[in-house]
């Protein structure tokens, strides 16, 4: 196994201190196995020019193109230099800029006709798109040391371009791979060898010498079939081996019983349950009568009914002698919850109190706001056993926090709940609890297959009746700022009718923040010179649109606002004004994105859209159109009109439909944050695999581990995928895996 260890060689060793430094900082690379698994992101023919009309704005892009003129102005009365410099691809055209004392070598290198790559970051100065300050390296001069070393670097005819960061350039890493590549020999080949040769693959040191120098495209096409295939099968397995332990683990069955509170809630339901709703009821069942605990996750649009599909497991687990516990992720989320549940239930929910049903239970409220009292008694209600449905947040999972026999855990809106906090509720039971975990974020289904691969999976996709559509446009506020203008009339119009609307902005704007950014902008204006501050302005901010709105185009109404700083009281008692019709237009953040329900509140505008992901504005929409009236959606924006904000918008306005849009999420997204990983660069360990297009790898890898993982659960007879296992589940990753 000597093999293993040189791809465990931290990179310092081969590549010096402060390139190493980089890797590690910016790229989160950190040994010669982490290099070699950092593939190009796409290739350049050698002498063939990046399109450059099609670059994207805002990215760290590397282009190969030729200079087409360059010339160096002044200003400030002579006292600042600029040098100009056009690139051109024989279509498009890109202009670069240095300033002050960095214009002197570029001056001398980038003279017309020359062919280099340039990197740096997109951005639009004078309606012209440009780099400033960009790194280059020549390619075409024979007289330079580094430009004839740049051209041994790529003595292919493809020359290979690398995800990189603005403090290492793509032919840096080039070299940096050029250093490491040798050891690709050792790399453990972690496919099964009968699972390689029936499906053809090229062993992996030979695929990863193709992928990083390749000699043609067939090399590209050979390497990428093979390291999407171990990417796939890898994470399967390793979810695989997790559905697995999860079926040793005992539970208590929890078998629906007749007569009980389940059937006395159905029997004064005012309407019948959809067909969906009915099969994903049975699915649940099924699965809480089994003696393993239930993982089984429920999507659906907002609004499809599964609050009451889960609540009625609840209740199955009440009348089976069990507590169910629902998790919520904020505590405005969790006090609807609580009410619109009590309110479903009626006389069910106020077992032991006067005029209780004698087959009710309590339903209690648990969270970090409480008064000592109310939480003392909450407290007792769940370890008596008197109280057998709570709903809570995060207070839930404290130390403090024990119940009687706690049967089923239901959490709402996975994706803000890591597995930690998963397994703290589900060590209170006495045995491990069935879990039923929501979202109403469609997952496409080779997401769910890969990042919640470890639960089986439910959809909800019929809307119940009586909702309504809803229409959105965007408002293109910076070139037509009279549409804007025309978006608050048509919110006044909504109120004249009778209705209600939400304002939601990105940002607070409390003093805390205020400072912070103007002491952030002021030195940065200091620093710059005009033609070099590109900074965006802070987002719009709510106590700011609010003042805006009282003050001028919504004056007269009634305008409040509602954010996550406010004291608890404060929150639900602007969200009760608002739900009777007592506040006009409310001015929020993203508080509201989830689980607030107004049928009256039909039209909303969201300031800075651009700056909201596209699932987050499904989201946010699905706030409006819950009643009998028509919703209207207005997107307003900054963002110029070819950039991808853009077409991202229009994405979003031209379709409800949820699993479409988080398809079209997917493609837009960057390698690197395929599953919502954008946190501070992590690098997801997806590398070659996009979730979008590769369902069938996804799938067949899916059905190979299951069958691989059956037939011999600790992987004993296959040591080299262990290896490979356990390099990919150390913390970080399986932390990726959990939280998906």
């Amino acid at each position: 196994m000597e093999g293993v260890s040189s791809l465990d060689e931290p990179l310092k060793k081969l590549l010096g201190g402060a390139t190493a430094k980089v890797m590690a900082e910016h790229l989160d690379l950190h040994t010669v196995g982490d290099l070699l698994h950092h593939y190009p992101r796409r290739y350049e023919e050698r002498g063939k020019l990046t399109a450059l009309t099609d670059l994207p704005l805002d990215e760290h892009v590397t282009v190969v193109a030729q200079v087409a003129d360059a010339r160096i102005l002044t200003f400030n009365n002579g006292r600042g230099k600029r040098l100009e410099v056009t690139l051109t691809d024989g279509s498009g055209r890109l202009q670069l800029v240095f300033f002050g004392h960095g214009v002197h070598k570029p001056h001398k290198e980038l003279l017309p006709g020359r062919q280099a790559m340039f990197a740096g970051k997109v951005s639009v100065f004078n309606r012209k798109m440009q780099l400033a300050h960009p790194t280059y390296q020549l390619l075409d001069a024979s007289d330079a040391d580094e430009a004839s070393e740049a051209v041994d670097a790529f003595a292919g005819r493809l020359l290979p371009i690398y995800p990189a960061c603005k403090q290492l350039d793509s032919w840096r890493i080039a070299k940096a791979v050029d250093a490491v590549l040798p050891s690709a020999r050792d790399a453990v080949d972690p496919l099964p060898a009968s699972l390689r040769e029936g499906r053809g693959f090229t062993p992996l040191p030979e695929a990863l010498l193709k992928v990083h120098r390749p000699q043609t495209r067939a090399d590209i096409e050979d390497a990428k079939a093979r390291l999407k295939w171990d990417e796939a099968f890898v994470l399967q397995v390793a979810l695989a081996r997790r559905r697995y332990a999860d079926t040793q683990l005992p539970a208590a069955a929890r078998r629906r019983v007749a007569d009980g509170l389940l059937d006395a809630f159905d029997a004064k339901l005012p309407f019948t349950l959809t067909e969906g709703q009915e099969k994903v009821s049975k699915e649940i069942f099924d699965d809480l009568a089994t003696e393993h605990p239930m993982h089984r996750l429920l999507q659906g649009e907002v609004g499809s009914g599964k609050t009451m599909v889960a609540l009625r497991a609840m209740l199955a687990v009440v009348d089976a002698g069990g507590q169910a516990a629902m998790l919520a992720p904020t505590e405005v989320l969790a006090q609807q919850h609580h009410r619109s549940i009590t309110e479903m239930m009626g006389e069910l929910a106020e077992g032991g109190m006067l005029g209780g049903s004698d087959r009710g239970t309590k339903v209690v409220l648990l969270t970090g706001s409480m008064g000592a009292a109310a939480r003392r008694q909450a407290l007792l209600d769940l370890v008596t056993g008197e109280a057998g449905i709570v709903i809570g947040t995060h207070a839930l999972i404290e130390d403090k926090v024990r119940f009687h026999d706690l049967g089923l855990v239901v959490v709402d809106e996975q994706h803000r709940f890591g597995v930690e906090q998963r397994d703290a509720l589900r060590s209170k039971g006495k045995q491990p609890p069935h879990l039923l975990v929501m979202t109403a974020t469609p997952i496409p289904r080779t997401v769910a297959m890969t990042v919640f691969g470890d639960l089986e999976t439910s959809v909800l996709d019929q809307l119940p009746a009586g909702r309504s559509p809803i229409a959105s446009h965007v408002v293109p506020a910076k070139d037509k700022p009279h549409f804007l203008a025309r978006a608050w009339e048509r919110v006044a119009e909504e109120v004249e009718n009778g209705h209600q609307a939400y304002v939601v902005c990105p940002r607070i704007g409390d003093d805390a923040e205020e400072a912070e950014d103007k002491g952030g902008k002021k030195a940065k204006a200091k620093k710059a010179a005009p033609e070099e501050d590109g900074e965006k302005r802070p987002p719009l901010a709510v106590l700011e649109i609010a003042d805006q709105l009282r003050g001028g185009a919504l004056s007269g109404l009634s305008v409040e606002v509602l954010h996550g700083r406010m004291h608890p009281d404060e929150k639900d008692d602007v969200m009760r004004r608002f739900a009777a019709g007592d506040v006009d237009v409310l001015v929020a953040t993203t508080v509201i994105e989830v689980g607030v329900n107004v049928p009256n509140a039909t039209a909303m505008v969201i300031m800075d859209a651009d700056r909201f992901g596209v699932s987050q504005l499904h989201q946010l929409r699905g706030r409006v159109g819950r009643g009998s009236a028509p919703g209207l959606c207005l997107l307003v924006s900054e963002a110029h009109e070819a950039s991808p904000a853009r077409a991202r918008l229009s994405a979003v306005a031209a379709t409800l439909d949820g699993f479409e849009l988080s398809r079209i999420d997917l493609e837009q997204r960057r390698e690197g944050d395929v599953l919502g990983q954008a946190q501070s660069g992590v690098r997801s360990s997806l590398r070659t695999l996009t979730v979008i297009d590769d369902e069938e790898v996804i799938a067949a890898a899916r059905e190979e581990a299951v069958a691989i993982v059956a037939a011999d659960p600790e992987l004993e007879r296959l040591p080299e995928l262990r290896t490979v296992l356990a390099a990919l589940l150390d913390k970080e990753r399986e932390e990726y895996l959990d939280k998906g």
